[in-house]
């Protein structure tokens, strides 16, 4: 069962999610600060290069399994051309509306 992603709770989650499954990078960026950073797996990444990698160009897609954390952290099973699916976790930093941080990896 998933979480429908107009039913997040946290809004400037629910953009990010609604942005990266319609492959929209000008609306992805524009829900992240500026100087925006993020991990994976623990280790930091150039944020700009991994959305190309693992969502752009790969057709990335979630599907919110759950959320907590007042829908700052979600599971979400994960999928994209490069990895096929997976089981992936999410935790956001949220500022003035937008994501100043996000951390992922496998759940």
């Amino acid at each position: 069962m998933t979480v429908p992603v107009n039913k997040l709770s946290d809004p400037t989650v629910r953009e990010f999610v609604t942005a990266l499954n319609a492959n929209d990078e000008q609306a992805l960026f524009e829900v992240l600060t500026p100087d925006a950073t993020m991990s994976d797996d623990g280790s930091d990444r150039d944020l700009r290069e991994w959305l190309d990698r693992e969502v752009f160009v790969s057709r990335g897609h979630m599907d919110v399994v759950s959320e907590t954390n007042d829908g700052l952290t979600l599971v979400a099973d994960y999928r994209n051309d490069t990895w096929g699916s997976m089981r992936t976790k999410w935790v956001f930093t949220v500022e003035g509306g937008k994501v100043s941080r996000f951390e992922t990896g496998q759940a």
